[in-house]
């Protein structure tokens, strides 16, 4: 990724719109194993792609992940974020549903709070630095 910051463009507008997402699982529970984490990429990608917007990094650790987003002004935040969160959420559930069932007795998976930074103050490079540099899930 280049330091310069891409602009992207709609019929009626210029835009850079980037976001740093931390979601959270429920009681903050270390249930990410390593191919959870992987699937979750696989799944937030899908989804994301389908708002028309893209994942330009993701990583995580046992009990939250990272998403750096470009999202576009189309897009109502926090309707995306819940979209997100509950597509992941009932797909995991359903993929890893012996992994999380002594875990989770009740069908939640993701925390109902979540973390949304506007990154136009730092450096992408930074951020995805920050981002690359968390431990993955073991």
């Amino acid at each position: 990724m280049s330091s310069k910051q891409q602009l992207n463009t709609l019929y009626h507008c210029t835009y850079n719109l980037t976001y740093h997402l931390v979601l959270v699982t429920k009681y903050r529970r270390p249930c990410i194993s390593a191919a959870m984490l992987q699937r979750l990429e696989a799944i937030f990608r899908q989804t994301v792609h389908k708002w028309e917007c893209e994942v330009l990094e993701f990583n995580g650790e046992p009990d939250h992940v990272h998403l750096l987003l470009s999202l576009n002004p189309k897009v109502a935040l926090s309707t995306f974020i819940n979209n997100l969160k509950t597509v992941a959420s009932r797909r995991i559930r359903r993929e890893f549903a012996a992994e999380l069932k002594p875990v989770y007795t009740k069908p939640v998976f993701w925390s109902r709070t979540y973390y949304i930074l506007t990154c136009g103050g730092a450096p992408l490079s930074v951020i995805k630095q920050y981002i690359e540099s968390q431990a993955g899930a073991e």
